[in-house]
């Protein structure tokens, strides 16, 4: 085991991933190389052009889609805010079904086109682990028309999975637009999107091992929408602005590193993820889970709830002096967690302290071991 002070953990990567090397390796290639405007007609602009292709190219045959489906942005918050204001703007949207628990991206933009008397917006029940109630979802769409069903695959914060499927088959019956913020689950799953009846789905490439500053918006062909972003004719006039050719030529890598190991990586994580589980109940009886984090959530996300006391108040703060990088989760106040609006939502209280583990491919079984360690110093 390494001393404390030449360990550096990283467990938050449902913050960020670190960058793959073959992607930072991709991207150097084309900064030294190839800088012409895309836009333009000459061979240095071609070669920009052909690029952005074969990147568009590359995601679409991961998602299954077709390449004209696939509009790249700045992040998954554009990617989202574009097909909430888009749908809105052109498809003449009067009620919006949500859940309570979604990334603020969504939320604060819904709830500023509600400010605006621009939609009525409708929250879906929920269970005590944050579950969506499907019936709930079907009685609203039974009696609200023409709505946009905004609900996220993998809940950032506490690893609770969305059965897509049936969320899609849902819309289509009820002849509503069907939004998913997919960034959790972009390069982790297949998201074989042409199985779902889906008509948005959002990527940002930080997520997965890629750069920062470029994502996409995934739009299906028979959808169309107004653009977010007016000035230029760039993706197919819905996103004005010259194109991030280093970052999306990053994004295209990451996606095909992520589908090529991501089997392997799956065993893997889950493997760290459970290992971790198990260490955590065996040596903290009274330690508890929040939402699907547990057993069937997301692979790479553990959300553990300690219980409050002068030992745990700081242990957030006092783990990243040991050199452990986790989350609340939330707001973060000279170390001390305050529980987030997801947390709340699904009824936790100021009487436990919540973190969240994140895990990727970096991760190893001695760093869980440490972390668990370190846990284990402080709170005893």
């Amino acid at each position: 085991m390494k001393t404390r002070k030449n360990m550096k953990i990283y467990f938050d990567n449902a913050a960020t991933t670190q960058i793959d090397s073959e992607v930072a390796d991709s991207m150097t290639n084309v900064i030294n190389n190839i800088y012409g405007n895309p836009s333009s007609i000459h061979s240095f602009g071609r070669k920009s052009r052909v690029l952005i292709d074969e990147a568009r190219n590359k995601i679409a045959e991961c998602l299954n889609v077709n390449p004209t489906e696939i509009y790249f942005t700045s992040c998954g918050t554009e990617a989202i805010a574009t097909a909430i204001n888009g749908c809105i703007l052109q498809k003449d949207i009067k009620h919006i079904i949500t859940s309570p628990i979604e990334h603020h991206a969504v939320l604060h933009t819904i709830k500023s086109l509600e400010k605006k008397n621009l939609v009525e917006v409708s929250y879906v029940k929920l269970d005590d682990k944050g579950i969506i109630d499907l019936d709930d979802l079907k009685e609203i769409l039974r009696t609200k028309v023409r709505s946009m069903v905004i609900l996220m695959h993998a809940n950032n914060e506490i690893g609770n999975l969305l059965p897509m499927k049936q969320v899609g088959d849902l819309c289509s019956d009820y002849n509503a637009f069907f939004l998913s913020d997919t960034v959790q689950t972009m390069g982790k799953y297949k998201n074989n999107l042409q199985d779902i009846n889906i008509h948005f789905a959002t990527c940002s490439a930080h997520k997965l091992h890629g750069p920062k500053g470029i994502g996409f918006l995934y739009i299906n062909d028979d959808t169309s929408i107004e653009p977010l972003i007016l000035g230029g004719g760039q993706e197919r006039n819905l996103r004005a602005g010259t194109e991030n050719i280093y970052g999306i030529v990053g994004l295209a890598k990451a996606f095909e590193v992520a589908y090529r190991d991501m089997e392997k990586n799956q065993e893997f994580i889950q493997g760290l993820k459970s290992y971790m589980l198990a260490e955590l109940k065996k040596n903290i009886p009274d330690i508890k889970f929040n939402g699907e984090s547990e057993e069937d959530g997301l692979y790479t996300v553990l959300n553990a709830s300690f219980p409050l006391n002068s030992k745990t108040e700081m242990l957030l703060y006092n783990l990243d002096i040991a050199g452990i990088a986790a989350s609340g989760g939330s707001a973060c106040n000279s170390g001390v967690v305050s529980i987030s609006h997801v947390l709340k939502e699904i009824g936790a209280n100021n009487t436990r302290i919540p973190i969240r583990f994140s895990f990727s491919k970096y991760n190893t079984k001695k760093e869980v071991d440490f972390c668990v360690e370190q846990i284990l110093n402080l709170i005893n």
